[in-house]
């Protein structure tokens, strides 16, 4: 099939924001508005205990949050739609910025009651610096929250970026009736259900419409007139350009586990979200329409099938076409791979794959060839740039609390901190493993991780570590020797380099100030990123 056209069906973006605010649920919806699934399941109901698709992991079930990024796939109106859910929890931001550079969109959901939450504004700002397109959905309009334009008001403020309303609420609360779409002059009527599309969807096309006064009480009905022509008059005509360029961001209000307003967004949605975009590499520019292919590892999950102990690349596919059992080229490896056995997903749910395209996220079976990072294409040397690395925060020992199982321990934890939410380093003496993150949620899920699917039991106790610096030098000797010097604070990563464990903040100045020699740096890609210095 003609790539072009296959480019233009497809849509892939990423649904963010803070925790609770809906996300998972509105990724939900999106699938049952595409038939990929025929009932939802809520995150936290007790009255629907099915849980959420997207949230697959046995720990994401038990504490209802997500903390891994989860791809699903869907037709909707001749479009093939790409979602990527992310972790909400700010320990697992990393997770979420890396997925970040492989979307060609955003929507980015907001409690109507909370508004604009801390880790929301951390969220925009890596869109903003990317000029990520961004669409927001204000959510859970069912609920006695803030007044819409007072919410207008703080998104612009805090988020910095210019709001178009593109649907507008009908009352809120216990009074919420549905949207009216600002975008194409329609308006849309729901019963409330919370796992099933509802039947009785009521259209309009004129808020003048006679048959509209006997859906709704006069008093819904002339606050939405007055409403609309207030959003008339402040918001001027929406141009498409400025959301493209990421100056402008289309707002869209609603209730996802009451399917009210999602319609709406996403018919608009697929109607001006960008396609698959080009892509910068270290070389050049990346046309999606190329017709050789490329693409970039962004995500490893290790055990995405627990019964099959399974290790998973997730590949986004920046130009040409992805074939199965083609020999491409690994870059970092510099070595030819084949995959028999590609796949597409739903959640937890795989199918193999014959082909994909650009904006596809496909996933790769590895055994341990692909870092995150890693770039394959059909010869060419590329090096894609924008996928982030983290110097840890928090440093902690890995304690093996049965050492019958010290083989399945190490595997485990060599694994996990493979898929990137995690750093390990060794010290010597006594092989002592020293794990870092940037939060501390992630040692509790690893410590479950570890357990459940390896049956590893272990512990973590708190290491007197504030920053982790890899260190070079082009003197092998003055390495050597402040290697010697330092020992007690030099651990290793899993690719043998050496790393300077410091204890404060202090302590790493005057190594930095008495090792001028040393090259000190804040991210493991220290080869190709910036070098740092006192």
């Amino acid at each position: 099939m003609d790539l072009q056209a296959e480019i233009n069906k497809r849509k892939t973006f990423a649904i963010i924001s803070h925790p609770d605010a809906g996300k998972t649920t509105l990724t939900e919806k999106f699938l049952l508005f595409g038939g990929a699934i025929l009932t939802a399941g809520a995150v936290k109901s007790n009255k629907i205990k099915k849980t959420a698709t997207s949230d697959f992991m046995e720990i994401e079930k038990q504490r209802g949050i997500s903390v891994a990024t989860s791809v699903m796939g869907f037709e909707y109106k001749g479009r093939k739609i790409n979602i990527l859910d992310t972790p909400g929890h700010k320990d697992f931001a990393e997770d979420t910025y890396r997925t970040l550079t492989a979307v060609d969109s955003v929507i980015l959901v907001i409690d109507c009651v909370k508004g604009v939450e801390e880790q929301t504004e951390k969220l925009m700002g890596v869109c903003r610096m990317r000029n990520i397109p961004v669409i927001i959905f204000i959510n859970k309009m069912d609920r006695e929250g803030k007044d819409p334009f007072d919410l207008l008001d703080e998104v612009e403020a805090k988020l910095n970026i210019k709001v178009h309303p593109l649907s507008w609420p009908i009352s809120q609360g216990q009074t919420f009736q549905g949207v009216y779409n600002l975008y194409h002059k329609s308006l849309n009527l729901f019963t409330s259900n919370k796992t099933k599309l509802s039947d009785d969807i009521f259209s309009v096309a004129d808020l003048n419409d006679p048959i509209l006064a006997q859906k709704l009480k006069e008093e819904y009905l002339n606050k939405l007139k007055e409403d609309v022509e207030l959003v008339d008059g402040v918001y001027s005509r929406f141009d498409v350009k400025n959301y493209l360029d990421g100056s402008t961001a289309p707002v869209f209000f609603g209730s996802a586990i009451n399917n009210f307003g999602i319609q709406e967004l996403l018919d608009t949605f697929i109607e001006f979200a960008p396609p698959p975009i080009d892509r910068e590499a270290t070389e050049r520019m990346v046309q999606a329409t190329e017709p050789k292919f490329s693409g970039f590892v962004f995500k490893i999950h290790a055990n995405l099938d627990p019964n099959h102990r399974d290790r998973i690349a997730f590949l986004r596919i920046c130009s040409g076409r992805f074939e199965r059992n083609k020999f491409y080229q690994h870059t970092r490896l510099n070595k030819q791979l084949r995959f028999t056995s590609p796949t597409s997903f739903m959640a937890n749910e795989k199918n193999i794959i014959e082909e994909a395209y650009p904006g596809d996220v496909i996933g790769l079976y590895d055994s341990g060839n692909f870092k995150i990072g890693d770039t394959i294409t059909e010869g060419e040397t590329l090096h894609f740039r924008g996928i982030p690395s983290f110097s840890p925060e928090i440093f902690k020992e890995l304690v093996n609390k049965d050492p019958l199982k010290s083989k399945q321990l190490d595997k485990g934890i060599n694994q996990l901190t493979d898929e990137g939410v995690a750093q390990l380093f060794t010290q010597q003496p006594g092989n002592r493993k020293i794990v870092g993150t940037v939060g501390d949620l992630q040692f509790e899920v690893l410590q479950f991780r570890l357990q459940h699917e390896y049956g590893a039991s272990c512990e973590f106790r708190m290491a007197p570590f504030t920053k982790a610096c890899w260190v070079t030098c082009d003197d092998p000797a003055k390495l050597a020797t402040f290697l010697e010097q330092k020992e007690r604070s030099i651990a290793y990563d899993k690719d043998g380099d050496p790393v300077f464990l410091a204890d404060s903040d202090w302590a790493l100045n005057m190594a930095m100030e008495y090792f001028g020699d040393i090259k000190f740096h804040f991210t493991s890609e220290h080869k190709t990123a910036t070098e740092q210095t006192a």
